[in-house]
Formats: C-alpha cells, sequence, structure tokens
C-alpha cells in the first residue's frame, strides 16, 4: 500500500578541526556543536519530527549530535541505527539508500552530511535551499503517496526548513 513519505534531514552540529592529524570520519564537536544540538533537539520536535526511525552516519560528529539530541528530548524514547552508506558527500548514495527503504516505514530521520544533504534536498523538492547549515533540519513531505523506491527528484515539498541561527 502506498502512503505519504517523510524524510527527516538533520546535519550533524558544528565539527571542531582543533586536532589536523584526525581523520574526517572521527572529528567531535566543538563547543558551539555541544551548545546547538541540544537546542535545535527540542525545535525539531516541535516541527513534527518524532524521531523514531532515525539513521545515522557513523562519523563521530554525527554520532554525538544524535545523542545529544536523545539527551535533550527524555520524553521520547528513541533509537537510531548507524548506517555505514550515510557517511557520504554524494546526494545519489542518499537517493538509493532512500529508494531502498522498507514500505512499511512511512517517515525516516537521517543523520548525515552536506552536501549530500542539501543537494537531496533540492533533488526531491525541488527548491534552490543553497546550503543546509551545521545542526539544520529540513522536513520533505512526498507531495502523494508513494513507496520509497518510486522516489524521484520534486516528488516531494519542504514542510520545514529551520537553522540554528534562527534560535540561538
Amino acid at each position: 500500500m502506498k502512503h505519504i513519505k517523510t524524510i527527516h534531514l538533520i546535519r550533524h552540529a558544528k565539527s571542531s578541526w582543533k586536532d589536523e592529524s584526525l581523520a574526517d570520519i572521527k572529528r567531535p564537536l566543538n563547543k558551539r556543536g555541544l551548545r546547538t544540538a541540544p537546542v535545535m533537539a527540542k525545535v525539531i520536535c516541535q516541527a513534527g519530527c518524532d524521531f523514531q526511525a532515525v539513521f545515522c552516519s557513523p562519523a563521530v560528529r554525527a554520532q554525538a549530535t544524535i545523542q545529544l539530541m536523545h539527551q535533550s528530548l527524555p520524553e521520547l524514547d528513541f533509537h537510531w541505527e548507524t548506517i555505514a552508506d550515510l557517511y557520504t558527500f554524494d546526494s545519489r548514495d542518499l537517493l538509493a539508500w532512500c529508494r531502498s527503504m522498507d514500505d512499511s516505514l512511512n517517515e525516516i530521520v537521517i543523520v548525515g552530511h552536506n552536501p549530500a544533504l542539501t543537494d537531496l534536498c533540492e533533488m526531491l523538492s525541488g527548491c534552490e535551499i543553497k546550503h543546509i547549515p551545521t545542526c539544520g533540519y529540513v522536513k520533505l513531505v512526498s507531495a502523494s503517496p508513494l513507496k520509497w523506491h518510486q522516489i524521484v527528484g520534486k516528488s516531494f515539498h519542504m514542510a520545514a526548513f529551520l537553522k540554528p541561527n534562527q534560535f540561538m
């Protein structure tokens, strides 16, 4: 059965470049990222994200972002799955991953990276947003009922685009 699908995109919070010897995947959050993630968690929740099917990049900064969000939303009992394929900077990889989702899920949350998130948002919604900032959030809702494997360009509308500088 086809249903309206929703994709919640969360870009990881601001990461630290302090230790330049660290591999990209191992970079932690910086002080701003540590402050922003809990604030944005509440805002994202108010925008209608229930954090029930959460998939996260294995990057340290993405894992720390979702961990902080989880801690700041004690009323929500949620867990996340770490997906190696979400450590990507290419929207085509994200699109392929989304198309592989089980149709029993109507909403998914992806915690990941730019430019993949921004490019996916623009491709699916047709909106030119230029850049999802660190700890930014986009809610995409399918324009009509569909199955995940049927996702194509402009098949979603952007229901929310929230940036930390609106709330900090």
